[in-house]
């Protein structure tokens, strides 16, 4: 006689429910998320680095145009200048300036490096000698050894910074290309550049447009208040640490060499905030300690650390706001994620980045699109220390 199975009782979902601890549950709802919004990021971050040969001369286009549209606003409003000729105005400037710097940086280079090259082996000597005379009881094969270890670690601490521009480099297509690119979005942002985004938030459904408008316009604003105060910036930092090494050259008695192209690796390295200020002044104190020796070199470094502590507690704060102010913790995290990632270029657009999304992002979560759908400079750039607004 077969004997009769009792049905299992049906569970509900909402038994399920109950017996799910509700810290269990928000953890659960809050990992599939994380999921997902990671899982985002890690696609776009592989279209972007599958793309990196478009992205990186479109995000400098970017940059560019930031810096330029107020130019060229200037030239049309005040100077009655039309659209057409405030743009060219705008791009030859831009083109002779930079132009004239890497001119500037090559005919000092070739001029200075043999004589370096020459200095460094002889310091490198006295050093040694030094050693070899110390009560380390060091010989010659062991400071070799120590010596060879510091460059491998250098080298190995460096590559990943450097490869992205080395592997655009080698290639000098991809960099042509890469020129042109970003010259062609540049010009187009000067002509039109309203009109390219009205055409990019046209992708998105009708109800989410306003929000893209006013977030697009928000972080639009904190792009150009970055690279516009971000270049005044640099611009102060080159003048006053090249002005302070010709000035300790002249102190000490002998000419401090490679003045003008170290003025401008800080003036081009203040684009990458922290990591930059770092490599050049570690430059600037090496040719210091070269040259003039150890003092001198300490008095350079010392005054690197003045120029960028006063860049990073005066003119930061009073120039910039707190649109793009971002916690110098944060600033070296998302500079070493993106030098590590996109090598130099992800270092220099890092910061930027960060800053639009953070404005955007902020934007839009506080529902200021239904009230403001319009940013202007004064919402995004609130009031300085000082009272005032950025403009």
């Amino acid at each position: 006689m077969a004997i009769r199975r009792k049905a299992d009782p049906v569970v509900t979902t909402e038994e399920i429910q109950q017996k799910v601890a509700p810290g269990m549950r928000v953890a659960a709802a809050w990992s599939w998320r994380a999921l997902v919004v990671l899982g985002l990021i890690a696609v776009i971050g592989f279209l972007i680095v599958q793309l990196r040969f478009v992205v990186i001369p479109v995000a400098a286009a970017i940059l560019l145009g930031a810096l330029l549209v107020p130019f060229s606003n200037l030239l049309q409003q005040r100077l009655r200048f039309p659209r057409w000729l405030a743009v060219a105005v705008g791009v030859l400037t831009l083109l002779v300036v930079v132009g004239g710097l890497i001119t500037l940086i090559v005919i000092q280079v070739r001029r200075g490096l043999p004589d370096l090259r020459e200095q460094s082996l002889a310091r490198y000597e006295d050093l040694k000698d030094w050693l070899l005379a110390s009560p380390l009881h060091l010989t010659e094969e062991d400071i070799n050894g120590y010596f060879d270890g510091i460059v491998e670690t250098f080298s190995q601490d460096t590559g990943v910074l450097v490869s992205g521009v080395l592997e655009v480099g080698s290639n000098v297509g991809h960099v042509l290309a890469g020129i042109l690119i970003a010259l062609f979005v540049t010009i187009f942002i000067l002509i039109d550049g309203r009109g390219m985004w009205q055409w990019v938030v046209r992708l998105f459904p009708e109800r989410a447009r306003a929000s893209i408008v006013g977030a697009g316009e928000a972080g639009w604003i904190t792009v150009k208040s970055f690279v516009t105060v971000q270049v005044l910036v640099a611009a102060i930092d080159a003048v006053f640490i090249g002005l302070g090494a010709w000035l300790l050259g002249v102190v000490v008695g002998t000419p401090f060499p490679l003045v003008i192209p170290i003025a401008i690796a800080v003036f081009l390295a203040s684009f990458i905030p922290v990591v930059g200020a770092v490599l050049t002044g570690a430059l600037a104190a090496f040719i210091a300690l070269v040259y003039l020796g150890p003092v001198p070199a300490l008095v350079m470094l010392g005054i690197v650390i003045v120029v960028q502590q006063v860049e990073g507690h005066v003119l930061q704060p009073l120039l910039v706001g707190h649109a793009v102010k971002i916690h110098p913790v944060a600033i070296v995290i998302v500079v070493a994620i993106g030098g590590f990632l996109g090598g130099i270029a992800g270092a220099v657009f890092a910061v930027p980045l960060t800053a639009a999304l953070n404005t955007m992002i902020g934007y839009i979560a506080r529902g200021d699109w239904r009230t403001n759908p319009h940013p202007t400079v004064a919402d995004v750039v609130p009031a300085t220390r000082g009272g005032s607004r950025a403009r």
